[in-house]
């Protein structure tokens, strides 16, 4: 008996040694800069048990005790390993040294087999250096240009920097700055985004899949981080080019414990063109800008409690000013007109990091967000005689915008690898201002003056979130994402409440490749009213209401991700997606109709879309690049709407390719191309026109008007967007000249946007060919088209130190 229970006491014990767990914890680093390094592979090398950093650089990695081998990895940095004989649990901050071309091969080959083996599809993470080097429209560094560029996302007109991704609209894209929701995220009408490449850390785009921690919008996320600043030294970098410059500069407060980064970007086509405008009127002034300023510190209290405060503000300005004066009958008469277009976003965000054990990190974050855009218009005229002056003003102003004041707190929780959790709750109050026009007079009299503000009225709504996920491993095979995310979004008295359901799976095949498939749940309840027929930024964001119905999608994806030789990814996706309670304008209605509330101007409808995309990858090395090509069907249908018939989405496109190659051909030069090819947007066109042919009487006036006989032309439209335009191809080329200073490094960046100089549509209309008749002798009718882009060269200085 007593040898039984000596038996029995060290069987447990062993049994104990061996199932006793220990953490690993800690941040991963850039040596050089000390910027956190994003989504970098943590693992035991031994079992392939691992995890990565979340967005702030913590790890948390639970492990049996014993011998390990601890790994980490990250794209461009060299392998880090410690052989660890883990019998306590440990605290490891990492700093990873950038790596040479030669041993960037083996790092890759753990990122790629780490995406083998994550649940996550439908996502792509956006190479910044890649970015930066590109060929661009004017030479300008564009990451919303860079995402357009991949498989299932879509790119509006000519030069644009709009997302349609997988069906959706431009306003189903929940655009992330540091966590804090941007509600335009566009420059020059459309032609340029709002984000400072130079500024920016990483770019995640995420399509399907959606894990439960987003919510709010149907079609995509982009989740933008922005540089922490350099905690090491004082270092800078900037750009000069044809029509902007911008200049980032960063570096230590204090210790290493706080840095700062401060970005700033400003086009100068106002500067430039001001000289030429006074030559033609002297008394003419004109002029359009745009502006970023990014900002951001961040300082370390201790190893478990870090503060951040990032923020950003952009405008863009068109503006005209006219002053005439003369003197007529001993009287002089002074006049000024003054009118301008602006919009532009704020947001600001105070997070603090805290490290509550091992296992468990939080994050708790207020934020602020602010959109507005304006019209404005004011006429001011004095007549001045000898002992009199007479004054009368005149100005219009219409605003719309959305303020948001939010906070929330998210946790991580890993408790061993086969679980990581995430979960948390956030509250926003939203304001919107759908539209308000304001009118003023002022004359010589009290009795002539005018002020009086009409329009919609404010909205306010309140929307709380929360969410719950978590990531397990069952067996060495199946791995599985499941999670829910809950919205209460509180409108005019009205409560719509929604229970997301998101899951995403990942199987095994092989070492080198798996097999995944997503369902997910969307609600968004905020809408944009966008007018097709104006080429500015009008779109007006307007909530969901007692007669608004926020939208829904649905959305199921399978694909594949295979791993070829350690050095190329080639992932392929199929997706099927619906989207309910859609708003449009009714016909003829737009923001500025003043007379019907702006829920009286729209219908509701439904659209849904499917598809295959394929993405080819291949991110180190001298030759670098990707292959996307999409293959998709988009429609939407209103019942009062194109006779409630469905109808090809206007961005509905059958194909679209995006070719990106980049090689490095020594040290100091690199060559990039991008080609990109897609079907023609579906418009609307009559497909026969009648003249029709009547008389007008005025019992009161009948010689003026009995006997004439007038016309007008009628036209006749079948199907609603059943025409396509051309097929929108384009190459572009560029080439970039490094050389070292002894103060830092410059970068000469050469670029041809539209090389071959194709006349890609625009838009077409309806015009006459002349000298060319019809049967009747008119000019023959044909249908014309306007290109906005010929061949355009580009060249801008870079400069670091």
């Amino acid at each position: 008996m007593r040898n039984y229970f000596l038996l029995s006491f060290f069987l447990l014990f062993y049994l104990n040694a061996h199932l006793q767990t220990y953490t690993i914890s800690g941040f991963i680093e850039d040596e050089t800069t000390g910027e956190k390094l994003i989504g970098a592979n943590v693992y035991n090398e031994k079992s392939f048990k691992g995890t990565i950093t979340n967005y702030y650089g913590f790890y948390s990695l639970t492990l049996p005790a014993g011998k390990i081998l601890f790994t980490i990895s990250y794209v461009g940095y060299a392998k880090y390993q410690q052989e660890i004989d883990l019998t306590k649990d440990l605290t490891l901050n990492i700093k990873l040294t950038p790596s040479l071309e030669l041993q960037e091969v083996t790092v890759k080959s753990n990122s790629i087999r780490m995406n083998v083996e994550s649940t996550q599809m439908s996502s792509i993470n956006v190479p910044i250096e890649t970015a930066k080097a590109m060929p661009m429209l004017l030479g300008e560094s564009d990451i919303l240009k860079t995402i357009q560029l991949m498989p299932g996302v879509q790119s509006g007109n000519e030069g644009t920097s709009g997302l349609y991704v997988r069906g959706g609209g431009p306003d189903q894209n929940l655009f992330l700055l540091d966590g804090v929701p941007v509600y335009n995220a566009s420059h020059l009408f459309g032609f340029f985004s709002v984000f400072n490449a130079d500024a920016i850390q990483s770019v995640q785009l995420i399509k399907g899949g959606y894990p439960a921690r987003y919510g709010g919008r149907l079609s995509s996320v982009v989740d933008i981080r922005l540089k922490e600043g350099n905690n090491k030294k004082f270092k800078g970098e900037g750009s000069i080019g044809i029509i902007s410059s911008k200049l980032t500069l960063e570096g230590p407060v204090k210790n290493e414990k706080t840095s700062f980064l401060i970005s700033g970007r400003r086009t100068y086509i106002d500067v430039l063109t001001q000289p030429i405008i006074k030559l033609i009127d002297n008394n003419l002034s004109a002029g359009y800008y745009f502006y970023d300023l990014n900002a951001k510190i961040n300082h370390k209290f201790n190893e478990k409690s870090r503060l951040f405060l990032s923020a950003y503000m952009g405008n863009d300005k068109a503006y005209t000013k006219f002053k005439s004066e003369y003197l007529y009958d001993e009287i002089k008469h002074e006049s000024s007109e003054k009118a301008g277009l602006g919009w532009g976003n704020i947001t600001t965000a105070l997070r603090w990091n805290y490290i509550i054990n091992k296992k468990l990190f939080s994050n708790t974050t207020v934020t602020y967000s602010r959109y507005k855009f304006s019209i404005n218009n004011a006429y001011t005229e004095k007549s001045i005689a000898a002992n009199n002056t007479q004054t009368s003003e005149y100005s219009f102003e219409y605003f719309s915008g959305i303020d948001d004041i939010a906070a929330k707190i998210d946790f991580d929780y890993s408790p061993n690898p086969n679980h990581a959790v995430k979960f948390g709750i956030s509250n926003t109050y939203h304001t919107f201002k759908p539209g308000i026009n304001v009118f003023q007079i002022k004359g010589n009299a009290e009795s002539e003056n005018i002020d009086t503000t009409f329009g919609n009225t404010n909205v306010y709504a309140n929307e709380l979130e929360s969410y719950f996920e978590d990531d397990i491993k069952i067996g060495s095979l199946l791995k599985i994402n499941i999670g829910v995310h809950y919205s209460n979004f509180a409108v005019k008295n009205v409560f719509y409440n929604s229970i997301q359901p998101r899951i995403s799976s990942r199987f095994v095949i092989t070492e080198d490749m798996s097999l995944k498939a997503s369902f997910t749940q969307m609600n968004q309840n905020l809408h944009l009213l966008t007018n097709s027929t104006i080429g500015l930024p009008t779109d007006l964001w307007v909530p969901a209401t007692d007669k608004i119905k926020p939208m829904i999608a649905y959305q199921y994806a399978i694909g594949a991700i295979y791993n070829i030789k350690d050095e190329i990814a080639v992932t392929l996706e199929g997706f099927y997606k619906t989207m309910d309670n859609l708003i449009e304008y009714k016909e003829g209605a737009s923001f500025f109709s003043s007379k019907n509330d702006w829920e009286q101007q729209i219908e509701n409808g439904r659209g849904w879309s499917y598809g295959g995309e394929l993405l080819i990858q291949k991110d180190v090395g001298k030759f670098t690049g990707w292959i996307g090509y999409t293959l998709s069907w988009n429609y939407r249908q209103f019942d009062n709407i194109g006779f409630g018939e469905k109808f090809p989405y206007k961005f509905d496109r059958r194909h679209d390719i995006g070719i990106v190659i980049s090689y490095k051909l020594s040290e100091r030069i690199d060559m990039g191309a991008t080609w990109v090819f897609g079907t023609g947007n579906a418009i609307t066109l009559a497909q026969e026109k009648y003249v029709s042919y009547f008389s007008l009487f005025d019992q009161n006036d009948f010689f003026n008007y009995g006997g004439q006989t007038y016309y007008d032309n009628l036209e006749h439209y079948d199907n609603r967007n059943g025409y396509r335009m051309p097929s929108y191809h384009r190459l572009d080329l560029g080439i970039n000249i490094h050389k070292k200073r002894y103060w830092g490094e410059t970068t000469w960046s050469f670029g041809l946007y539209n090389a071959y100089n194709r006349q890609n549509p625009f838009y077409l209309y309806f015009g006459y060919r002349n000298n060319y008749y019809d049967g009747l002798g008119n000019n023959q009718r044909v249908l014309k088209q306007v290109s906005l882009f010929p061949l355009i060269p580009s060249v801008r200085l870079n400069f670091k130190f």
